[in-house]
């Protein structure tokens, strides 16, 4: 049987295009991701949570390129924030209640997140990202990614 979850139902429901890769059930990095598939390193994205320093803002989630260290001073000035922290993986893993390499935007639509995608993948026709489970890898376009989402483009 072939794999199926929240974020593959959802992607079937839109009747959005979309290329599904099954992995084992290893913690890999995004880095390890693009090298098992065979893509280039800057299509795959990871997501990461980014804690907000005022009280009761939810956090945010932000898809960057595989290999890219996030620069939080500049995703704050992009964003109106004075500060940002990264999360820790047991805090990533709480907030989200997916494992680290699992976290996925599209698992989380309507939890109330802010999304953001780094603007290197406008020039991208094709995206890699977490499908909300280690085990799962997603091809989609950048258009059907943003259209979902609702992305905030911005500098990472």
């Amino acid at each position: 049987m072939a794999f199926k979850n929240n974020v593959t139902r959802l992607l079937d429901a839109r009747n959005i295009a979309y290329t599904l890769f099954e992995l084992d059930g290893d913690k890999h990095s995004a880095e390890d991701t693009a090298t098992r598939l065979g893509v280039p390193t800057d299509h795959v994205y990871k997501t990461l949570v980014v804690l907000r320093e005022a009280p009761g803002k939810k956090p945010l989630l932000v898809m960057t390129p595989a290999g890219r260290e996030l620069d939080l001073k500049q995703l704050a000035a992009a964003i109106g924030e004075k500060k940002l922290k990264l999360s820790t993986q047991a805090e990533a893993e709480r907030l989200t209640g997916l494992q680290v390499g699992g976290i996925s935007a599209l698992a989380l639509l309507n939890k109330g997140f802010e999304i953001c995608l780094a603007e290197d993948a406008r020039a991208l026709p094709f995206i890699h990202l977490s499908a909300g489970d280690r085990r799962a890898n997603i091809r989609l376009t950048v258009d059907d990614l943003l259209a979902l989402t609702r992305a905030r483009w911005v500098r990472t």
